[in-house]
């Protein structure tokens, strides 16, 4: 397989962002199929060393060992993204944010808000109170914040937390929140005034929750502006579509 390095590096932190849970539970089809992605770009991105340690750790991903080989697949997938990342172009550079912890995740989101200029718009299906009091609030003064999430339970708490962030906030952080079907709603992400597409490796409700220690990692990934902005029309469209809440 040969890749140009913004390719390579952007694969990797997709890889990264689809991690599936291989510290425990089936080995599926699905995981077996990420396994083999990953060694395709480890071998074309890594070292020889860690391409050897990966297919080792594979092959005994069900045994007893299992704890331990996925975090040696997950060190080595991110050793390959750093390495890439040093030979991409420099407005490549910087679009996949590793994140290991719950600080992480925060430190990342907080990154992503900042450079809005107007708005943001966070895509979650599962949203709850959370993405609005753990992230939302991350948004700087005078950013409008739109929040874009499918039909479910949490639809009673979210509106308590977006009727608390109008009396905290008020004009200076205008809130709007709208609800769409949920299978429609097929990527966590964050739209940057318009234009600008932050991939999240999971839902923020579940970040929020501290579920990421079952994963270990998860991936803000800038999407490169042609796929920008084909995602970011589509869920354009949808918001324009969406019920309010």
């Amino acid at each position: 397989m040969s890749l140009t390095p913004d390719e390579a590096y952007f694969q990797l932190g997709r890889l990264l962002a689809e991690v599936p849970d291989l510290g425990g539970g089936e080995i599926t089809p699905a995981v077996r199929a990420w396994l083999k992605r990953a060694d395709e770009l480890v071998q074309d991105a890594g070292g020889l060393a860690d391409l050897i340690q990966l297919r080792v750790a594979a092959q005994n991903i069900d045994g007893p060992l299992r704890t331990r080989h996925a975090r040696t697949i997950g060190a080595i997938v991110q050793r390959a993204l750093e390495r890439a990342e040093q030979e991409a172009s420099d407005d490549a550079r910087g679009a996949c944010i590793t994140a290991t912890n719950a600080f992480d995740v925060f430190a990342a989101v907080r990154r992503v808000l900042s450079s809005a200029q107007e708005q943001v718009l966070i895509v979650d299906a599962q949203a709850d109170a959370t993405v609005l009091t753990d992230y939302a609030a991350l948004a700087p003064d005078g950013i409008a914040v739109h929040l874009l999430t499918g039909e479910a339970e949490h639809k009673a708490t979210l509106a308590t937390a977006a009727d608390n962030w109008v009396e905290r906030f008020g004009e200076h952080r205008p809130l709007d929140i709208r609800v769409a079907s949920t299978e429609t709603l097929t990527d966590n992400l964050i739209l940057v005034d318009g234009a600008t597409v932050w991939i999240v490796g999971a839902s923020f409700s579940e970040l929020a929750r501290g579920e990421l220690q079952r994963n270990k990692r998860t991936t803000l990934m800038r999407l490169p502006p042609d796929a920008a902005a084909g995602k970011a029309a589509v869920y354009a469209a949808l918001w324009q579509s969406a019920e309010p809440l």
